[in-house]
Parts: structure tokens; sequence; C-alpha cells
């Protein structure tokens, strides 16, 4: 009789330890950025910055979902030592330039600033410096500019402060892209193509996905 009731506590214990494995086996998504529920991954402006971001596909390509990978972090073009020219993924012949007196704009010509230098400032943020063709004249850097009035943030010109927040930028590898394919980011809000309003930043949550750019090297920066 004692034989028994001690082969009836030990099945018991193996019960109780089977029953706890299974549940640490279930779904994580508690894990993960606050808002992340089982079946239905957070926004991507929830990974953290300089992490690429995988997971679930845009119509346009661009992932969506926030698990987190390393990005390439050797790319020599994010050092601040190479200067780039950067085209938006599905652009037809034309490039990202900075206007003079303007905005950030998709050219087709050679006007403006088309010439840009991310250097670091530290926690994977850069600012992006802009030059003239071959990377002549003083540099300006991208800035987020709001309106204030009913049209979306976008990015303009600005005398460069690496301190400013609005001129920090998060750089960010698209997973499964092309080589040196980016998401570019300031303060969660996303640089994309508009149909409307041309380029602007905006939260993925209020938008469809981000449009991905490339970055294409085109020599050293300058020794400024």
């Amino acid at each position: 009789m004692l034989l028994g009731r001690w082969l009836a506590a030990a099945g018991l214990v193996v019960l109780t330890g089977t029953a706890v494995t299974v549940y640490s086996m279930g779904p994580a998504s508690g894990d993960g950025p606050a808002g992340a529920t089982a079946g239905r991954p957070a926004p991507a402006g929830d990974a953290p910055a300089g992490l690429a971001v995988t997971g679930a596909q845009s119509s346009g390509g661009v992932p969506v979902a926030a698990t987190p990978r390393p990005t390439a972090v050797g790319d020599p073009l994010l050092s601040g030592k190479r200067r780039v020219t950067i085209v938006r993924v599905g652009a037809f012949e034309s490039g990202l330039a900075l206007l003079d007196g303007g905005r950030l704009a998709e050219v087709d010509d050679d006007q403006g600033r088309q010439v840009f230098v991310p250097t670091p400032v530290g926690s994977s943020q850069f600012l992006i410096k802009a030059y003239y063709g071959g990377g002549t004249g003083k540099p300006v850097c991208w800035q987020v500019h709001n309106p204030g009035d009913t049209r979306p943030l976008y990015v303009r010109g600005a005398t460069c402060r690496a301190g400013d927040p609005a001129q920090r930028f998060e750089i960010v590898a698209v997973a499964g892209g092309g080589p040196r394919e980016y998401l570019i980011s300031n303060r969660w809000a996303y640089l994309r193509d508009s149909a409307r309003s041309g380029l602007i930043m905006e939260e993925l949550g209020d938008a469809p996905p981000a449009s991905s750019f490339r970055f294409n090297d085109t020599g050293p920066a300058p020794r400024r």
C-alpha cells in the first residue's frame, strides 16, 4: 500500500513538471515591445535603433514587424568617411536631393545637394550631411521640420547641430532587402514617399509601410 502511494506521488510530480514545461514554451509575444499581441506583431517603429526589422512583409516588400536582428555594423558607408548618393527603392531614374532653400525631394537632374555623408553621433544615430556634387561646399544637415499646419512633417536643410534631436536619424538595414538597403527614421517617424506630398516623415502607425532607400558609394568624404 505504501508502495502504491509512493508511485502515485511520483506520477503527480512528473505531470506537474510537464505542465510547467509546456506553459513555458507558449507564445512569447509578451516579451516583445508594448502593444504586441499573439498573432499580431508590434509596429516596426518599436524596434530599437540600429537593428534590422524582420518578419511580415508589406505589399511593397518592406518588412513591417518588429523582431530585431543586428545590422551589418561594419558598413563603411555609415562610418562618416564615405560620401553616398541615396535612391528610393522603386524610384524611376531619380535620386534624393536637398534643394537650395527648400526640402528633401526626388529629382532626375543635378539640382540641389545630392551627395550625403551619414556621420555617426552615438546611440546608432547619424547626422546626414549634404554636399553639392563631388562633396564641395560647406555641408548642411537633414532636419525634420514641422510646418505647424495640416501638412505632414518633412526634411529640410539646416546648420549642422549634433545635439539637435530633429537632426539625429536612425539608419536601419531592411531584412531580406538588397545590398545597402535601409529605412531612415527620426523619433519613430519614417522617411517615405507620398503620392500627394513627395518625401515626408510619418509614423508607420498612421501610414502605409515606410519606403526603403539604397545607398551608393561615390568616394571618400570631404575632409571637414
